[in-house]
């Protein structure tokens, strides 16, 4: 099957189990309910993925008020975007929640949660297994609105020094407003990976600056403004989406036919 024959979809959903050609996908009542709101009829051409850059496509046979079913007669593979990992602070769970939806949307691979020091004194804050099933939904609704292929790798809250220990070589980044600004700060050209930390609110103490400093991180700055760290983490992540886009190596929405 060639690029040409691949079929429009009318609404794509992350699948809850593995699929394969041939196999029907049975979605659950929020995928139904999404469904029922457009209307879609059955015939409709759903999307399916499974978060790892799978991606098949189908036809609706069965739609009700709790599940709906999809047979999947097309299947292809979406290249991963150049790594962008974040590093984001334990703080406010709704702002917290509202960056992941976000930066899911723009293509994350990774989020990672920081106790900085001024976290300590956030409440209520997001940590806990409840709350990464919060994070995880809030990113799994995220990929189906924006039609994305890959979810992003989480990892539960941890400390600075613990998370500078698993950061991979490249481009590392802090944000920071006495910072030069981060589109000169990016090098050219712009090679993945790229890290970028976002610290609390009340920002990063000395002792933390230091330690990012060590570990190679070059603070950047997002102009005059004092922004919030979940306005701040959004708008750094898609000027590096912006300036890989711009260097040519942004996101493949083709792929190849599997």
């Amino acid at each position: 099957m060639v690029e040409h024959d691949r079929r429009p979809i009318d609404a794509q959903f992350v699948a809850p189990a593995e699929f394969g050609l041939g196999s029907e996908v049975t979605l659950g009542p929020e995928a139904a309910h999404h469904m029922n709101v457009l209307r879609l009829d059955f015939g409709a051409r759903i999307g399916v993925v499974d978060g790892a850059g799978r991606v098949g496509g189908g036809t609706l046979v069965r739609l009700g008020r709790r599940d709906a079913v999809v047979a999947v007669d097309q299947m292809w593979t979406v290249d991963r975007p150049p790594a962008v990992h974040m590093i984001v602070p334990v703080a406010d769970r709704d702002r917290m929640l509202w960056m992941a939806e976000k930066c899911t949307e723009l293509g994350v691979t990774s989020w990672r949660p920081v106790e900085w020091r001024r976290s300590a004194s956030v409440s209520p804050r997001g940590v806990g297994a409840p709350f990464r099933d919060k994070v995880r939904a809030r990113m799994i609704a995220a990929l189906t609105q924006s039609r994305g292929a890959w979810l992003p790798e989480q990892f539960a809250e941890t400390s600075l020094a613990e998370s500078l220990s698993k950061v991979p070589a490249g481009v590392r980044l802090v944000l920071d407003p006495s910072g030069a600004p981060l589109l000169q700060v990016l090098p050219s050209p712009l090679v993945a990976p790229v890290t970028i930390a976002v610290g609390p609110e009340g920002g990063v103490e000395d002792v933390e600056r230091g330690a990012l400093a060590n570990a190679g991180f070059v603070r950047a700055s997002l102009g005059v403004a004092i922004l919030r760290f979940e306005t701040a983490g959004v708008a750094a992540l898609a000027a590096v989406r912006a300036a890989f886009a711009a260097a040519g190596a942004g996101s493949s929405r083709g792929g190849e036919e599997a």
